[in-house]
């Protein structure tokens, strides 16, 4: 276990206190079974050194994260570093050394207690927070005494990598399952989590019904699509694409460092996936009980539709993580990076899917759709075996006749459908495709439901 997590053996020279909260007793030696707690808060008093927090100094707090209430406006998160904070207090509020001092007043001040927050007239150093009533504060500002103006350095946040369009939904089944189905509404809601989500930013578009919305990776952008969704927004989003940026009239893109734990046998499928990806391998261990851990730096463009692809490489078994490394030079020389390698079935009718139509097209590909499912021209309803799209008929029932048959029929039987999740469908779309989400449904589709518009579009690029 300790070589797993790259430990040493001095780092495992730490008290050890053997302790069970349910059964209330705490003990040195694990043969412990009774008694009380006191045990454990010795060690605490004994160990965990004392902060040097001066509660009766001038105020000083830093805002760590940030909320919005639509009554009392942005809401400030963070601990008290010195001092003491009350309702009603006039502060200052400083982003940063040299930044210019803003004043204002504090109107609520909030403890924890538990998960709920409770009001208090008063809080101190030491105590984690909420304060409301300054509009101007921000992640890293910092709140102090008007008398004492000191400010903190500022804290960082990461840039976004990642974006994506949100557009209002126009298919043939738009409004049926949504509550907040305009653009006005879709609008509203992204300027209302821009006041908390620091890391988002929403830009408009030529097309009105249309808004590009940036985060920190896919998973950030997921969060806010499945949060919306949950409140009753209706919406199509397209494809992630990476943020580029210009450096010295040179075009970067975001890279990231990629870490996967996974079992020597699935080691070779996941490598050759990564280098059709353009991952750079920076090291290679193995535990010498059959896993081995690799260490990648790869675009983030590589990365979008790889979740998905590696649980398939390794069974479920495998394990990755991966954080932002830095911008660098866009590798022109390798090509187009490498995508989706099998083609969709795409509905060239509306109405409900038939079982019969279904086991005829099972031996094309897998399907996403069930019996009776709504579905209509343009919507994509399988992947197709091969790497092209092929237009198919999934609505058409069985020719009947007043001829009998001297056999019996053959029976139906229908392969389950690929379960869709929303970061499966965020994933796997192409450039040219568009992820439908409601309340109740997630559906794929083609950005133009028309095969002969698709045809344009494709003269066209």
């Amino acid at each position: 276990m300790i070589d797993k997590l790259g430990a040493t053996d001095e780092q495992l020279d730490f008290p050890i206190v053997y302790a069970s909260g349910l059964n209330g007793y705490a003990g040195l030696t694990e043969d412990v079974r009774d008694g009380d707690m006191k045990p454990l808060f010795d060690a605490i008093l004994e160990h965990v050194p004392v902060r040097d927090d001066n509660p009766d100094g001038p105020l000083q707090m830093q805002v760590t994260s940030l909320d919005y209430s639509s009554y009392v406006g942005k809401i400030g998160i963070g601990r008290v570093n010195r001092g003491r904070v009350k309702t009603g207090m006039d502060v200052i509020v400083l982003n940063g050394p040299d930044s210019i001092p803003v004043k204002g007043r504090i109107n609520q001040v909030l403890n924890f207690k538990g998960l709920e927050r409770v009001i208090v007239d008063e809080a101190v150093a030491g105590d984690i927070v909420l304060i409301n009533g300054i509009e101007e504060i921000g992640i890293g500002s910092t709140v102090c005494a008007p008398d004492t103006p000191e400010a903190l350095p500022m804290l960082t946040v990461d840039e976004p990598t990642l974006t994506m369009n949100f557009m209002v939904n126009n298919s043939p089944l738009a409004g049926r399952e949504g509550k907040f189905v305009t653009s006005r509404q879709l609008r509203d809601r992204l300027d209302r989590e821009l006041k908390a989500n620091v890391a988002l930013r929403v830009a408009p578009t030529d097309d009105d019904t249309v808004f590009e919305v940036s985060g920190r990776g896919e998973l950030h952008l997921t969060i806010l699509i499945e949060n919306m969704r949950r409140e009753g927004f209706e919406m199509a989003v397209s494809r992630p694409r990476v943020v580029y940026k210009m450096v010295d009239g040179v075009r970067h893109e975001p890279f990231e460092n990629l870490s996967v734990d996974v079992e020597e046998a699935n080691q070779g499928g996941v490598m050759e996936e990564l280098g059709r990806r353009r991952g750079d391998l920076q090291n290679m261990e193995s535990d010498g009980k059959g896993r081995v851990r690799l260490e990648y730096r790869i675009p983030a463009r590589g990365l979008i539709g790889f979740q998905g692809e590696f649980m398939t490489l390794t069974r479920g078994t495998g394990l990755m993580s991966h954080v932002f490394d830095a911008y660098g030079p866009v590798d022109n020389t390798r090509g187009e990076m490498a995508g989706r390698r099998n083609g969709v079935l795409i509905s060239q009718d509306d109405g409900a899917a038939v079982a019969y139509a279904i086991w005829k097209l099972q031996d094309r590909g897998r399907m996403f759709v069930v019996h009776n499912d709504p579905v209509y021209e343009g919507m994509i309803i399988g992947i197709h075996s091969r790497d092209n799209d092929l237009v198919v008929n999934p609505i058409k029932g069985k020719q009947l006749t007043n001829v009998r048959s001297s056999g019996t029929d053959e029976a139906v039987r229908l392969v389950p459908p690929v379960q869709m999740s929303l970061e499966y469908a965020v994933e796997f779309i192409a450039d040219d495709e568009l992820v439908e989400i409601t309340p109740k449904s997630i559906r794929l589709r083609k950005r133009y439901l028309k095969e002969h518009e698709r045809k344009k579009a494709n003269r066209e690029a």
